[in-house]
């Protein structure tokens, strides 16, 4: 478990055992690598956080998963909605990252955290219902102590909202970046540069989205 968040309920209490045993009875391969399952903890501890981004579940692909939503394994290729991400990027703030590895979001106190940390090898949703929501629950609770910008990109997403507790937090809730929906309202929503604005208005340093080596389409 992620040492920064080993003191939530879902840790100390029967739940995680539960999530262990099925993992370790599955059958199928899991993805991500076992090792990476809680990196978005790993990378983001709770006093870290600043922005949240929800995902659903891990890429099923081997390969392409790395414990943080949206992101994928340096040297692969981009996902569409991945794609889409960037593009919004691109035209919000002018320039996007030069790989689809997000370990630098992470870094810098955004979340990147899937409502399931863990996929059977091609099989999107198939762990949806072993036993994560609850400690994704805790966590949005635990998070929105703390004023924080949330990015709801989806209903699936937008379902945890009600574990937001109120405060002076910034909410972007738009369509998901997914092919199927970019264009009702991702596109052009550009949440990236809203962050940034509502950080420094905090007196907060912006996050550095694109890295130091923005790199062209593809």
């Amino acid at each position: 478990m992620p040492a920064a968040w080993a003191d939530l309920d879902f840790f100390a209490g029967p739940r995680w055992r539960q999530v262990a045993d099925a993992l370790a009875a599955e059958t199928r391969p899991v993805l991500p690598p076992r090792e990476r399952i809680f990196a978005a903890l790993d990378l983001t501890p709770p006093e870290k956080v600043r922005a949240v981004i929800l995902g659903q579940d891990p890429y099923p692909t081997p390969g392409h998963a790395n414990g943080l939503a949206f992101s994928v394994a340096p040297g692969v290729a981009l996902p569409r909605s991945l794609e889409n991400i960037f593009a919004e990027m691109e035209a919000d703030l002018g320039a996007r990252p030069a790989c689809g590895d997000l370990s630098h979001w992470a870094r810098q106190g955004v979340l990147l955290l899937n409502t399931a940390l863990s996929v059977p090898a091609g099989e999107a949703g198939g762990h949806a219902r072993l036993g994560w929501r609850p400690l994704v629950e805790e966590i949005v609770d635990r998070v929105s102590r703390r004023p924080t910008a949330w990015l709801l990109w989806g209903r699936h997403a937008q379902d945890f909202a009600r574990f937001i507790r109120p405060g002076d937090h910034l909410m972007i809730e738009t369509a998901h970046p997914s092919p199927l929906s970019a264009r009702r309202g991702f596109f052009g929503s550009r949440p990236f540069s809203r962050v940034n604005a509502w950080l420094e208005a905090r007196g907060e340093t912006p996050i550095d989205w694109v890295g130091k080596e923005p790199a062209g389409q593809g």
